[in-house]
């Protein structure tokens, strides 16, 4: 018969080793091609989904960051520049960390809120508010 020392090392043994990092919010990468002239992202909406946030306030935040003019193309973005996929993905992270997660409890459970005419990140998690950065 095997001592309880050893029936947990056999138990240890059987369970599989942990796969994941423990966070469950992953930041979407920007899946783009250059087509000629212009630069498109091709799961933009994905990306709005996974944000949680309307289309058009993460279209306006590119083509001001990005200082190129654009279109709304569907589910993809169409940008009239060639960028680089690093510029994107750089300035959808900057837009997360301003506009989405809560700077209280760092979860991404949040919802853009207009108060007294100020654009606020309402965190629905711990119920913290602040203005929204641009």
């Amino acid at each position: 018969m095997d001592s309880y020392e050893q029936l947990l090392d056999k138990l240890k043994q059987q369970v599989p080793d942990k796969t994941s990092s423990g966070e469950r919010f992953v930041l979407p990468q920007a899946e783009l091609f250059i087509q000629g002239s212009k630069t498109i992202i091709r799961n933009f909406d994905a990306i709005c989904q996974k944000l949680r946030r309307d289309p058009n306030d993460l279209m306006k935040y590119l083509f001001k960051e990005l200082a190129t003019p654009g279109v709304l193309n569907g589910t993809q973005l169409v940008l009239q520049a060639k960028v680089n996929a690093r510029l994107v993905n750089e300035k959808i992270s900057d837009y997360f960390n301003g506009r989405v997660v809560c700077k209280e409890c760092g979860r991404p459970d949040t919802d853009l809120k207009t108060i007294d005419g100020v654009t606020t990140v309402v965190c629905q998690a711990c119920g913290a508010k602040r203005p929204a950065s641009r």
